[in-house]
């Protein structure tokens, strides 16, 4: 079978018509061009060229060659350019999985991110609570989890994204809707509470936990949900008040206030939700480490991801 170096040979010759200038092109001196022909022609079992002490001819096989060698070199350096392309992370595929307040946050700015700087990666978005994106990014199964911080995954590295606020959610009938000044949680300790379910949304639910311990409160639950949108909806119903992250603004229902919880005036310390994202240590897809140094120079340079994350 033929080579790549003998069609390129062969190219060379065909669009110089002369050895010397064909070998000069090629950088390499004319003997070892002209057994590469030859050897091409044997291959082959046909005559390429006629060769004369003054031209240099292509057969009429040499013509019918002529296109097809081309194409052949072209997909030779398209196929380099492409395996060399998905090596450096320039193109491929990556999965990000996120949760419900990352995909209203931070997922729209990492998307706009990806399709900016690497314009050949493939995104595969899908939505996970933390613990089924920790299982999948372990299986390898995703590549990019948004999620909040795990500390019994050994097998997985995890940065920080943003950190918010921990609000209160109101129906607009409280007395404190109205109100912009921050929120003493002692001053709703009589009212009913709408919970995180603990095996759903145990992140969410520890925080507001640790929120009211702080307060010295101890919570009146009137119901339980495993999705913020839910417990906005139930506040909205007017079946309580909530404590939500920040972001929960883009779920707002339009009976709804956020207000401050005033922890300064509890003189205790601040609760605040997290959100990392998490990649598996060993993982081998280089699109993730030039995902993460688009990351790491978009952070430095405080262009797109820092303004959405002002925006929570």
């Amino acid at each position: 079978m033929f080579s790549l170096i003998q069609m390129e040979c062969f190219v060379a010759v065909a669009e110089e018509l002369h050895f010397g200038e064909a070998a000069a092109r090629l950088q390499m001196t004319q003997p070892p061009l002209s057994r590469q022909i030859q050897q091409l022609e044997r291959e082959l079992d046909t005559q390429l060229f006629v060769r004369t002490s003054r031209r240099v001819v292509l057969t009429e096989a040499g013509r019918v060659l002529l296109p097809h060698a081309r194409q052949l070199l072209d997909l030779a350096d398209r196929a380099a350019a492409d395996t060399k392309a998905v090596g450096l992370g320039a193109e491929g595929s990556l999965s990000i999985a996120y949760t419900a307040m990352a995909g209203r946050s931070i997922l729209p700015a990492i998307v706009k991110l990806v399709n900016k700087h690497l314009p050949g990666v493939r995104l595969n978005l899908t939505e996970r609570i933390t613990a089924d994106q920790l299982d999948e990014i372990e299986r390898g199964t995703v590549d990019i989890g948004l999620l909040h911080p795990q500390l019994n995954r050994p097998t997985i590295t995890e940065r920080t994204l943003l950190t918010e606020d921990m609000l209160v959610a109101v129906h607009t009938s409280s007395p404190h809707a109205a109100s912009a000044e921050p929120i003493r949680l002692d001053a709703l300790a009589r009212e009913p509470l709408l919970m995180y379910q603990p095996k759903t949304a145990r992140y969410f639910h520890d925080l507001a936990m640790l929120a009211l311990q702080r307060a010295g409160i101890e919570p009146r639950i009137s119901q339980y949900a495993g999705q913020i949108p839910v417990l906005l909806s139930l506040a909205n119903a007017g079946l309580g008040f909530a404590i939500v992250p920040a972001s929960a603004r883009h779920f707002l229902p339009e009976d709804v206030r956020l207000r401050p919880i005033d922890f300064e005036g509890m003189q205790v310390k601040p609760v605040q939700s997290t959100l990392s994202l998490a990649w598996n240590a060993g993982t081998t897809n280089p699109v993730v480490f030039r995902f993460l140094d688009v990351l790491e120079e978009d952070v430095a340079q405080e262009h797109s991801l820092i303004r959405a994350t002002q925006l929570i």
